[in-house]
C-alpha cells in the first residue's frame, strides 16, 4: 500500500489522503523548499474531511495512478485541511474566485509558484472533461506547458493575483484619517437602512434569506430578534421565529437524533448537505435560547435539549472537547445513514406506521431520490387539530415511534466523524451551553460550559497568553488565529457571566490584550486574521465576513464593548467604536454578509444595561433575571462586594440579596426581588 508524508499527520482530511499515490506533503518548509530547488510549481488541494467533492476527486483523480505519476514528475502537491489551516485557505479561495469570476468552494485547487504566489486554480475537475469543466488531466498538461514554455506569462498572471488580493481586504472599508469618537458617529438610521436592506431578501414563504440553497443565517436572524426588542417591529420577530420553525420542521433538522445540518440545496429546508458542524448548531442553539428568553417557545426549548444532547451523544470527547463534524456520508453515499424507505418503517412500526408516516410525510416513492428524508408539513397542534387528536398523546406516540426509528438507524455504518478539536468552534459551544443555561436554567448545561473551558485552557494555551488552533491525540498544533482568540474571549465573557468566577474575565482580559498587541493593524483599525508571529504566508489578510461563522473582528467588537463596562475600560470601548466606525457603510449596503457587525451597533445606539447582584443568594436572584430576554445587558453578581470589579465594588448589603440596577452610568436603588428588577430592565 503506498503512503505518504501525510501519514505522520494528526488531521482527519490530510489521512484520508495519506495512502494516496500522490507524494503528497504537508504545508510546510520542506515543500516549499523542494518546489524551490527543482523549480517545480506547487499544487495546493485543499478540503475538510467531510467534504462530499473532495471524496469524489479523491476517488476520481487522486488515487489514479497515472495521474498521480504526473503530478509527481511535475510538480509539488500540498494537501490543505482548512479548518486547520483556515489562513492559507482565505488566501487562494480568494485567488481561486479571482480567477474563476467568483466562483468558490471545495476541493480548492490551486497552482503557485515555489514562493507560493498563486497564478491559477479552481475547484472540483472531473476525470474527464465534462458540463463546461476541462479534466484534471488536461489541467495538470496546461500547466506544466505553461509554467516550462511560458515562464514570463505566468510570472504575469501571479503578479495580477496578487494585486488583487492585496487590494481585497480595503473594498469594504471607509478609513476614516481621524475619527473623534466622541461625536455622534453612529444613529438609528444606520440600523434601519440594514433592517431595510436585509428584509428584502426574507423568504416570506419558507424563511430564512434568498432561495437556494439556504443556509441558516444564524446571525442576520440574531439581527432581527433585536431589531424587534429595540425598535418593536413585528415584522422582525415574525420572521425570525417563521425561520427557525421552517429549519426545525424540516430535513435541515435530524428528526430522529438532534442536531442541524450545514446547509439545504432546496428552498425549503427539505434536502439538506447532510453534514453536521459544530458550529452551526452552536449558533443556532445560542440564538434558540435567546428567542426562548423572549417566546417561551415550547418548541425552541425542546430543540435545544434535542441538540445538545447530540452534541453530548456523538460530539462530546472523553477528555471534555467537542469534535468538529459529521460527515454527509456513508458507505460512500450522501445521506445514507439518515434516509428511509417507506417499507423499513412500515416493518418497524407495524400499526403505528401509518400514524408516523402521515406526520413525518414518508411515501412509497420517497420524497427525495427514491427515499425519505424526515420532515414535519405541520406542527403537533396543527396535526392534532386536524386529525381531532390529543396532541399529548400525539407527542408521546410519535416520541415512542421515533426512538425505534433511531434504535435501528443506530445500526447503520455511521459518517465519518471528524475528530479533531478546533479552539474557535469548542468556544462557539460554550457560550451556547451559557445562553441555554441562562434560558432553561439547567444546571448540566453550565457544567459542561465550565467542563469545555477548563478543557481549552488546559489543552491549547501556548504561553501565558498565547493559544494554539487545534488539537488531537494529545497534540496541540498551529498557532491560533484570530477568530480563535475573539470567540474564546466570548465564551470566557458568557462563562463569567453564569458561574461568576473572576478568573474567568481576568483570562478574557489577557487575550484581549494579545490581540490588541499581535493583530491589530493601526492603520485602518481593524485586526488581521494572523498574528505577527505568523511567518509561513504570502501575507497578513482580514476576515471581514460574517459567513457560516462570525468574523473574529466583528466578535472582538462585541468582546470589548462588554469588557469595557464589566472592567471599566473606556480604552476598550474607544477601540470597538473606532473598528466599527470603518465598516458602517458596509454593514448597511450588506447586512447579510456582516450580522454580527450589525448587531454590534445596539451595544452602541442603546446603552448598555448592568445587574449587579451582591448576597447570599446571589446565583438564584441573577439566574431567574437572566431568563428574562434583555440584550445589551450586562451581569455582576457574587455573595460580597469585589473591588476588584467597578459594578461589585462598595456593595455592602448586610445579610440582604440585593440587586442593582444601572444604566448609562446611573444605578437605580438596590431592589429585593428579581421581578423588580426584570421591569425596571425592561421599562
Amino acid at each position: 500500500m503506498h503512503t505518504n508524508r501525510l501519514i505522520n499527520e494528526t488531521s482527519p482530511y490530510l489521512l484520508q489522503h495519506a495512502h494516496n499515490p500522490v507524494d503528497w506533503y504537508p504545508w510546510g518548509e520542506e515543500a516549499f523548499e523542494k518546489a524551490k530547488e527543482e523549480n517545480k510549481p506547487i499544487i495546493v488541494s485543499i478540503g475538510y474531511s467531510t467534504c462530499h467533492w473532495c471524496h469524489v476527486m479523491e476517488r476520481e483523480s487522486f488515487e489514479d495512478e497515472d495521474i498521480a505519476a504526473f503530478m509527481n514528475k511535475h510538480f509539488v502537491n500540498i494537501k490543505v485541511d482548512r479548518e486547520e489551516r483556515p489562513d492559507v485557505d482565505s488566501i487562494y479561495m480568494e485567488a481561486v474566485q479571482m480567477l474563476s469570476g467568483g466562483h468558490g468552494g471545495w476541493p480548492l485547487n490551486c497552482f503557485l509558484l515555489p514562493d507560493k504566489r498563486p497564478f491559477f486554480g479552481g475547484t472540483y475537475f472531473p476525470p474527464k472533461q465534462a458540463h463546461g469543466r476541462a479534466s484534471w488531466e488536461m489541467v495538470l498538461k496546461n500547466i506544466q506547458q505553461a509554467f516550462a514554455k511560458r515562464p514570463q506569462e505566468v510570472l504575469a498572471q501571479a503578479d495580477k493575483v496578487m494585486e488583487y488580493i492585496h487590494q481585497s481586504d480595503a473594498y469594504f472599508v471607509n478609513v476614516l484619517d481621524v475619527v473623534d469618537v466622541t461625536q455622534e458617529q453612529f444613529n438609528i438610521t444606520q440600523i434601519k437602512t440594514a433592517y431595510d436592506v436585509l428584509s428584502e431578501s426574507f423568504d416570506e414563504t419558507a424563511g430564512g434569506f434568498g432561495h437556494a440553497p439556504k443556509f441558516p443565517g444564524t446571525m442576520a436572524l440574531r439581527f432581527c430578534l433585536n431589531y424587534y426588542y429595540f425598535e418593536h417591529e413585528p415584522a422582525a420577530m415574525q420572521h425570525l421565529q417563521h425561520s427557525l420553525d421552517a429549519m426545525i420542521y424540516g430535513g435541515i433538522y435530524d428528526q430522529l437524533g438532534g442536531g442541524f445540518s450545514r446547509y439545504t440545496v432546496d428552498r425549503h429546508w427539505l434536502v439538506p448537505h447532510f453534514e453536521k458542524m459544530l458550529y452551526d448548531n452552536a449558533l443556532l442553539v445560542g440564538l434558540l435560547a435567546d428567542t426562548y428568553k423572549l417566546t417561551k417557545k415550547e418548541l425552541y426549548k425542546e430543540t435545544i435539549e434535542e441538540t445538545l444532547a447530540w452534541v453530548e451523544r456523538e460530539m462530546l470527547s472523553p477528555e471534555g472537547g467537542f469534535y468538529s463534524a459529521l460527515d454527509a456520508d456513508s458507505e460512500g453515499v450522501e445521506g445514507k445513514y439518515y434516509v428511509w424507505s417507506k417499507t423499513e418503517v412500515d416493518e418497524l412500526l407495524a400499526a403505528d406506521a401509518g400514524l408516523f408516516c402521515q406526520f413525518y410525510d414518508i411515501t412509497e416513492h420517497g420524497n427525495w431520490e427514491e427515499s425519505n428524508i424526515l420532515h414535519r408539513p405541520q406542527s403537533f397542534a396543527g396535526f392534532a387539530k386536524a386529525n381531532v387528536m390529543d396532541i399529548g398523546a400525539l407527542k408521546s406516540r410519535l416520541k415512542t415511534m421515533r426512538q425505534k426509528l433511531w434504535t435501528a438507524r443506530e445500526s447503520r455504518i455511521r459518517p465519518g466523524l471528524d475528530d479533531k478539536i478546533l479552539l474557535a468552534w469548542n468556544a462557539m459551544m460554550c457560550t451556547a451551553y451559557c445562553k441555554a443555561y441562562q434560558a432553561l436554567g439547567n444546571a448540566h448545561y453550565k457544567e459542561m460550559a465550565i467542563r469545555n473551558m477548563e478543557f481549552l485552557l488546559d489543552k491549547f494555551s501556548m504561553s501565558t497568553h498565547t493559544l494554539f488552533h487545534n488539537y488531537k491525540d494529545g497534540q496541540a498544533k498551529n498557532n491560533a488565529f484570530l477568530d480563535d482568540y475573539a470567540l474564546v474571549i466570548e465564551a470566557l465573557i458568557a462563562l463569567y457571566q453564569i458561574d461568576f468566577d473572576t478568573k474567568w474575565l481576568q483570562k478574557a482580559e489577557g487575550y484581549t490584550e494579545q490581540v490588541l498587541e499581535a493583530f491589530l493593524d493601526p492603520s485602518d483599525q481593524l485586526f488581521f486574521f494572523t498574528a505577527t508571529s505568523q511567518t509561513d504566508i504570502i501575507l497578513r489578510k482580514k476576515d471581514l465576513y460574517d459567513n457560516a461563522v462570525p468574523s473574529g473582528i466583528s466578535t472582538m467588537i462585541h468582546n470589548l464593548q462588554q469588557l469595557s463596562v464589566l472592567l471599566d475600560k473606556s480604552g476598550y470601548r474607544e477601540q470597538a467604536q473606532l473598528t466599527l466606525l470603518n465598516m458602517k457603510e458596509a454593514i448597511q449596503k450588506y447586512p447579510q454578509s456582516f450580522g454580527r457587525w450589525a448587531n454590534a451597533l445596539y451595544m452602541e445606539l442603546y446603552p448598555s444595561k448592568e445587574v449587579a447582584v451582591v448576597g447570599p443568594n446571589y446565583l438564584e436572584k441573577v439566574g431567574v433575571i437572566q431568563q428574562c430576554f434583555s440584550p445589551n445587558t450586562l451581569y455582576c453578581a457574587a455573595d460580597r462586594p469585589n473591588p476588584m470589579l467597578p459594578l461589585l465594588a462598595g456593595r455592602e448589603t448586610g445579610d440582604k440579596t440585593l440587586i442593582f440596577v444601572c444604566s448609562n452610568y446611573t444605578c437605580q436603588l438596590p431592589l429585593e426581588e428579581s421581578s423588580e428588577a426584570i421591569k425596571l430592565l425592561n421599562s
